[in-house]
């Protein structure tokens, strides 16, 4: 495990804050606490497809592939904000190579056998798949909400605050788990709370 690696999860539902937005991710790209992987979440994207597939009825697999998309395209929006992260398909490249990484998951479009191609998978457990991958020390996910105090993998999927197959994908992380809304930006706030994986 990489104990100085952190997997940061943006929600695309950030894109509603701009300030927020742009504030993660120049904190992010200067890299004062350590190397990161930004996942990008699919956001509006991602919520087109949704929509889409709801008036079209086409297949799960499609929409996961499309949202997947969503994803790549949130990520090059986040490196045109901010121009120092480096959008890649291969994290451990650009890490190499002392550049922010965000996570381009088109390479997943052809499957792969550890994600179920549904909406019971987004970009939360997405991002638990790929610090599980990188051998991160922490998987932090930035929300547009607060999680609630002490809540665990399952108590958060149940709510709706990360998606169906998180729980699942948390117990395969050996890491921390931490998920922070808005109120985790605050200074004197208290601590980030971690998931009780």
């Amino acid at each position: 495990m990489s104990h100085g690696l952190s997997v940061v999860k943006v929600g695309g539902s950030l894109v509603a804050d701009r300030a927020r937005l742009r504030r993660l991710l120049g904190a992010l790209a200067d890299g004062t606490d350590g190397p990161v992987v930004i996942v990008p979440g699919g956001g509006a994207l991602a919520d087109a497809v949704r929509a889409t597939q709801a008036a079209l009825g086409f297949p799960d697999s499609l929409a996961h592939r499309l949202a997947l998309d969503a994803m790549a395209g949130m990520g090059r929006i986040f490196a045109a904000l901010e121009p120092r992260l480096a959008v890649t398909e291969d994290p451990g490249d650009a890490l190499a190579a002392g550049r922010v990484p965000v996570w381009d998951p088109s390479a997943l479009k052809g499957g792969h056998p550890e994600i179920p191609e549904s909406w019971d998978v987004t970009s939360d457990s997405l991002a638990l798949w790929l610090a599980t991958r990188l051998g991160a020390a922490t998987c932090l996910l930035v929300k547009s909400a607060d999680p609630a105090p002490g809540a665990g993998p399952a108590e958060l999927a149940r709510t709706g605050l990360v998606d169906a197959a998180f729980p699942g994908f948390a117990a395969r992380f050996p890491g921390r788990i931490v998920l922070r809304g808005p109120a985790g930006d605050r200074p004197g706030r208290a601590a980030v709370p971690e998931c009780a994986a």
